[in-house]
């Protein structure tokens, strides 16, 4: 061989050996340490939960009249804590077992959560599931309708102290990772509440509503639902560089389900569906232990009982596990056919929107104050007036106007949204047609609670969700809302790094 082919030779084999060396180490980059030179080539997670089952003794709420004391803990309530990185950016998402969760409560824990980690407080989504067998977040008795209580109860200081060492030991537990996403449909446990009515009924206000929530099976003036529900289960599915299941996040429009004795503590469904998902996966028996999550979807208007079929009767949790087996065994169905990503860019945009609070006239204070020096020897026009003449008084506690949070996380080509009401099931539908991403769900009682969130148009129809202090807000506010979420949509995905083709 002369020497010009030689050194050909010497090429070629060169040559070979750094495409096999550079090969494998494409093969190994999710476990390089992250440096600024691989950062756009390494995904991280970590996920946690931290228990927050309260003493026995306090009051559960989440039902009309008195609260119920506590005397026994079925289940136990969780913060639930995912962390994602990006290399340049972390989103934090914490969920927490309780009905619903004031704004100044959630401030003071995202102010500590920024404090300890350097997380900037516009990366953290904090949200309620809204079990209704829960201790209050929102302070004890009258505190609870106030709009804002800056001196912490016990157990809110707990809470606060906990959501924060949650993402302390999700960040902790950060590993290189792989991430999808996907959605199915469920919609054998979601139905509209609200019904239309042949003729109209008197609500607490003496006034008349075209609809009723949660009519009855026999009631014989109901028409038809109101509306219609979001039947799909939205999740965002998490595994290690080697395949490990470390998190699960997904999403369903169904208020709560119930069927809980009034005693009891308990995370309802979405607290089973965290069990199930896990051993479907067959992901508890690990080290950091897998975290699986769910959260409540756009079901202000939304309950599992179907009005318009036969009335059911079930023993206390046997509609918890059903719901949440089926939700469980349609999530892993469907995530047995996503794709995972080694890297996705993450983006986030969180605003602070003005609304007016709906005040009521001088005419209805006067009838409200009336009702309550009303002897209860005379029968009320409502069963529920005298709670809500109560309301109505508390209600002119509030300001004229609130600034509320809203949020949109980017995770790929998927959009959350992130909305401080219980929100109509319409509207989630409506930001899911309007988003410019491929996929998108809402998280609702997310950065705060302010009652329900109804449209304009159900606002014309009456009914308990829309109600003086059941919803607070200005009848167009869905409207304010959801253009601001599109908006906060579209230039994430404008300014994205999407355009890097993950």
């Amino acid at each position: 061989m002369n020497r010009k082919k030689l050194y050909c030779h010497l090429l070629c084999c060169i040559s070979l050996i750094l495409f096999i060396n550079i090969q494998e180490l494409n093969a190994q980059v999710k476990s390089v340490p992250l440096t600024k030179e691989n950062s756009r080539n390494i995904f991280k997670a970590g996920a946690s939960t931290t228990n927050i089952t309260p003493h026995l003794g306090g009051d559960i709420v989440g039902n009309f009249g008195i609260p119920s004391e506590a005397t026994y803990v079925h289940d136990e309530l969780h913060n639930r804590c995912l962390v994602l990185d990006d290399g340049a950016t972390q989103l934090v998402l914490v969920i927490v077992d309780n009905i619903s969760l004031k704004r100044v409560l959630i401030d003071a824990a995202k102010s500590k959560i920024e404090k300890e980690t350097g997380i900037p407080r516009s990366n953290i989504l904090i949200s309620a599931t809204h079990t209704h067998s829960s201790v209050s977040a929102g302070g004890k008795g009258e505190k609870r309708g106030e709009y804002s209580n800056e001196t912490f109860d016990e157990y809110q200081k707990f809470l606060i102290k906990r959501i924060a060492e949650s993402v302390r030991i999700a960040l902790n537990n950060l590993e290189p990772a792989k991430i999808g996403w996907g959605v199915g449909s469920v919609p054998e446990h979601v139905y509209v509440r609200r019904w239309i009515l042949k003729d109209p009924i008197i609500n607490p206000f003496g006034e008349y509503d075209k609809v009723q929530f949660n009519p009855g099976h026999s009631n014989k003036n109901k028409l038809k639902p109101a509306s219609i529900p979001d039947p799909e289960v939205s999740f965002v599915s998490i595994k290690s560089a080697s395949g490990k299941p470390i998190a699960l996040l997904a999403n369903y429009s169904l208020h709560y389900v119930g069927g809980v004795p009034k005693n009891h503590i308990s995370a309802d469904y979405f607290a089973v569906f965290a069990d199930r998902i896990q051993k479907l996966l067959k992901a508890d028996r690990q080290e950091p232990p897998f975290v699986g999550i769910m959260t409540n979807g756009t079901s202000g208007d939304v309950n599992n009982i179907n009005f318009g079929g036969e009335s059911e009767k079930n023993k206390p949790y046997k509609k918890i596990r059903r719901v949440a087996e089926d939700l469980a065994r349609k999530v892993y169905h469907v995530e047995n056919g996503i794709e995972y990503y080694n890297w996705v860019p993450l983006g986030v945009v969180t605003d602070e929107i003005t609304l007016d609070i709906c005040k009521p006239d001088e005419k209805l204070i006067i009838r409200s104050r009336n009702v309550l020096e009303r002897p209860d020897s005379v029968k009320p026009i409502h069963n529920l007036e005298k709670t809500y003449a109560e309301n109505i008084i508390r209600l002119l506690n509030w300001p004229d106007q609130i600034d509320i949070v809203v949020q949109t996380l980017q995770i790929g080509d998927l959009g959350i949204a992130a909305i401080p009401f219980e929100t109509f099931a319409e509207i989630g539908r409506e930001i899911k047609e309007k988003s410019p991403f491929k996929n998108t769900f809402t998280i609702e009682l997310a950065n705060g609670s302010y009652g329900y969130l109804s449209t304009p148009e159900q606002h014309e129809l009456g009914g308990y969700e829309t109600w003086w202090s059941t919803n607070k807000v200005q009848k167009d506010a869905s409207t304010k809302i959801t253009n601001k979420i599109i908006e906060q949509f579209v230039s994430m995905q404008n300014t994205s790094k999407l355009k890097n083709n993950y």
